[in-house]
């Protein structure tokens, strides 16, 4: 969506989140006209990952997505990144979309601290991690 505001032209898109695990994928969407991220639902992580996905961007119209990146305190991948650098190639190959990894350092356990446990809290991690994305292009502009 393209706005002319006062002679600038702002344009606003669509993003999701994924917090990407190995059996479960916590996804959140955002839109950077309300600056804000959202849980949105939790899914398996199964041989229609990447179909659920398909539909999801072509359904709300996703310009972006945003994968948590997982690293140990000291700077190192940990053992689930190389698994999800390969999940990062195939949506960019597959679905023809942008995908940046942003740092994820404790978003399941932040989402845990406000919430509690429950059945959405990958979804909720994957908006803390998008949340953290979308408050770095607001300080871009």
């Amino acid at each position: 969506m393209i706005n002319l505001v006062l002679g600038y032209t702002v344009i606003y898109m669509r993003i999701l989140g994924i917090d990407y695990g190995t059996k479960r994928v916590g996804l959140a969407t955002a839109d950077t006209d309300s600056g804000m991220a959202f849980p949105r639902s939790v899914i398996n992580n199964d041989k229609d990952l990447l179909k659920t996905i398909a539909e999801i961007k072509k359904k709300e119209n996703i310009a972006k997505i945003v994968l948590g990146e997982s690293k140990n305190l000291n700077g190192t991948d940990n053992d689930i990144m190389d698994a999800i650098r390969k999940f990062k190639a195939k949506l960019e190959t597959e679905l023809g979309v942008e995908v940046i990894l942003q740092p994820e350092f404790f978003s399941t356990y932040g989402a845990s601290r406000i919430q509690g446990d429950s059945d959405m809290i990958d979804a909720s991690a994957a908006a803390i991690v998008l949340q953290t994305y979308v408050d770095q292009l607001k300080n871009i502009k």
